[in-house]
């Protein structure tokens, strides 16, 4: 690394320097101050009617500062959204609803709704279980926040989590957590490896861990994220001919 010399010459005038700026700094804020202190002086010296005036003014510019400060917040932005199983849906977001799709993101993006699960990994309750606190949390999420303002032009970010849970989650749930259970309760010393139903359930979560990382990919969209596909990770792969053979063989095994 080259290094930075000062020559025996310019060190007084680069030392200068440092001292006039800290001087300047120093008059500034003099100044400044006593300007603050003048108007505070000259507020408490006026009578009661250029008080009430005074205050109403600064009152009005307080007022005004929120307003464009709200109205800011409020603003409605389109922003166009392609999710494989929904198509290209059209958004009103603002500000609050930016808030709620990251919270959404984060959720989806940390737990197994977007992580591989390769055949010879993990654990299927693990990934149950996971899905399930998705699910809870998307609902908790959204009972805690304010609608968003509906436009007939676009959807809302809620349109998009509820779609997730009603479309994917929930079905996925509904059908997988009660078979495992009765596995689990039928033996509760036996390994997942022994459940007739292993490779299918492995299988459709597959299929749900591909549909979930578009919305997850959605969310990343409406709230603004920048490389969301590298935050994301990798997506998880189609299921192939082997793994339709074995869902199909699981649901005609059941009675």
């Amino acid at each position: 690394m080259r290094k930075l010399s000062v020559r025996p010459g310019d060190r007084p005038r680069w030392e200068a320097g440092v001292v006039r700026r800290a001087v300047l700094r120093l008059v500034l804020a003099s100044v400044t101050g006593a300007i603050a202190g003048l108007v505070l002086y000259s507020l408490t010296r006026v009578t009661s009617r250029s008080l009430f005036a005074v205050t109403g003014a600064l009152a009005a510019v307080v007022a005004l500062l929120a307003s464009e400060w709200y109205r800011k917040a409020a603003r409605l932005t389109e922003v166009k959204v392609t999710i494989p199983q929904l198509s290209e849906l059209t958004f009103a977001v603002n500000n609050d609803s930016r808030q709620v799709a990251w919270h959404m993101f984060v959720e989806t993006v940390t737990r197994v709704s977007t992580q591989p699960l390769a055949d010879d990994e993990g654990v299927v309750r693990e990934a149950l279980t996971s899905m399930y606190g998705l699910f809870a949390t998307t609902r908790e999420t959204l009972k805690v926040t304010r609608p968003s303002p509906v436009v007939p032009s676009g959807q809302t970010v809620e349109y998009l989590a509820i779609t997730m849970l009603n479309r994917e989650l929930r079905p996925f749930l509904s059908k997988w957590h009660p078979r495992l259970r009765e596995f689990e309760l039928a033996h509760p010393d036996g390994s997942e490896s022994t459940w007739t139903d292993n490779a299918a359930c492995r299988a459709e979560l597959q299929c749900v861990q591909q549909h979930i990382h578009g919305y997850a990919a959605g969310f990343a969209r409406l709230a603004g994220v920048r490389e969301a596909d590298a935050l994301i990770g990798q997506v998880p792969g189609p299921r192939d001919e082997v793994d339709d053979l074995r869902r199909d063989a699981g649901r005609t095994a059941r009675p």
